[in-house]
């Protein structure tokens, strides 16, 4: 029996942040493609890793029960890492909400009941939650502590409250940040730790999909018109979990960091402000 590490979303940011914490654990790859989370497994175990791939669809609780199920075959659940998500450019409103709001808040709920003590999580949001107005107290109450079967039923997450996809994945990630904070408090009871990292633009194949994209121009601006003046890549968002996963940060949970080369800054305060 080794301690486990869940890994959701079998990605560049994922596995960059499984190789920095996963050394001598079993690592349970989930993904919605298995042929994804067997090519991480297979990169991994050639360096010298014991990964374990499976299917996983973050929209639906069963399949995340599935694969919690499956991961206590192989030890005590010490680590979640959850890289999964959708982008807005690739899938519509509602997926956005199923995935990235929904099936992210019963993630953390589900490990939060098995995590072991001394355990520790991070999940994966965005800057994009830090672009949007303010949400009300009680809009932000609800998603942080909402049950999750309700999360998805309230006013101002429906369809005709929600201008496009990239509206819905900004609502998706604030309310990530603000599920990990209501969440830290479970985990905290049971000794563990969970944390959120909010990334900028950072180079993925999705990221060169973008560049490539119809909204190409409008990423290229962002990363040229920010503090760092380029994009970050997937260690540099690794350095920051592998901090938060160690006992070096043993009195940081419920924050998220955020790690955008200052692109927040510039969309506030700077040259990437939006014309009055």
């Amino acid at each position: 029996m080794k301690d486990v590490l869940i890994l959701t979303g079998a990605g560049q940011i994922g596995m960059a942040i499984a190789r920095r914490v996963g050394f001598g654990k079993k690592i349970v790859i989930g993904d919605k493609s298995i042929a994804n989370a067997e090519a991480i497994a297979k990169i991994m175990n050639e360096a010298g890793f014991d990964t374990y791939a499976m299917e996983m669809d973050l929209s639906s609780k069963e399949s995340i029960l599935n694969l919690i199920a499956k991961a206590k075959e192989f030890g005590p659940i010490k680590m979640l890492v959850n890289a999964a998500g959708v982008s807005p450019s690739q899938a519509p409103v509602q997926a956005v909400l199923n995935v990235d709001l929904y099936g992210t808040a019963v993630l953390l709920e589900e490990v939060g009941k098995v995590i072991e003590q001394g355990g520790t999580g991070v999940t994966i949001s965005s800057q994009s939650g830090w672009r949007m107005p303010q949400l009300t107290a009680e809009q932000d109450r609800f998603l942080a502590t909402a049950p999750v079967e309700e999360l998805l039923s309230a006013d101002f997450l429906q369809p005709e409250n929600i201008r496009d996809s990239l509206h819905a994945y900004q609502l998706a990630k604030r309310a990530n940040e603000k599920r990990v904070m209501a969440e830290s408090v479970k985990w905290g009871a049971r000794g563990a730790r969970i944390n959120d990292i909010a990334p900028g633009i950072i180079v993925t194949p999705l990221a060169l999909d973008e560049f490539n994209g119809p909204r190409g121009d409008f990423y290229k601006n962002m990363f040229a018109k920010c503090p760092a003046g380029r994009p970050g890549t997937a260690d540099e968002v690794a350095n920051v979990a592998e901090l938060l996963m160690s006992e070096r940060a043993a009195f940081i949970t419920g924050s998220t960091i955020l790690i955008d080369g200052g692109a927040t800054a510039s969309y506030f305060y700077g040259p990437l402000q939006p014309q009055q």
